[in-house]
């Protein structure tokens, strides 16, 4: 179902969550349940993963995830204090060590010039506070920026969590 790339990396992730003992969520927009579901096609991932929320629509953010209306309304639901919002909220609502989130446009259509197609911010929520990424991929194709996402908030997340020396 996913490609080798993708599936070894959610294999570690596995593996290293299951090491440290910490459990993970994802909120997602773009991808959605792209991230939830390469992490679930891995045997044993019940251990790691306590959920994840697919917030599509603005009211899904704020219903599911949290995310204070006037936050979408002042920044737009592409953007770093959305994305930060949307993994905070995540962690607490899947009462998870570590939550990840991803909103972007994926296109073909939806962009702008100050939000162009292939913008996608990543927030990466854990215990020692929330880590932010963006990423401009460029007018690829929709799945191609679906399948980048999953692999940077994937990435994202391994960087954020526990590593071999904790």
């Amino acid at each position: 179902m996913f490609d080798e790339e993708i599936t070894a990396r959610a294999g570690e992730l596995l593996a290293l969550g299951l090491k440290h003992g910490v459990t993970v969520a994802t909120v997602e927009s773009c991808t959605g349940g792209l991230v939830g579901g390469a992490l679930t096609a891995i045997a044993g991932s019940s251990a790691l993963v306590m959920g994840g929320l697919i917030t599509y629509a603005n009211e899904a953010k704020i219903a599911l995830a949290g995310v204070p209306a006037d936050l979408l309304a002042a920044h737009g639901a592409v953007s770093e204090p959305v994305a930060r919002a949307m993994a905070e909220g995540g962690r607490a609502r899947l009462a998870s060590s570590f939550a990840v989130a991803i909103t972007g446009v994926a296109g073909p259509g939806g962009g702008s010039a100050g939000k162009p197609v292939g913008l996608v911010h990543f927030a990466c929520a854990g215990p020692r506070g929330t880590r932010h990424r963006e990423r401009r991929f460029g007018p690829l194709s929709r799945d191609e920026i679906r399948r980048l996402s999953v692999i940077e908030a994937l990435d994202l997340l391994r960087e954020t969590m526990p590593g071999e020396d904790a």
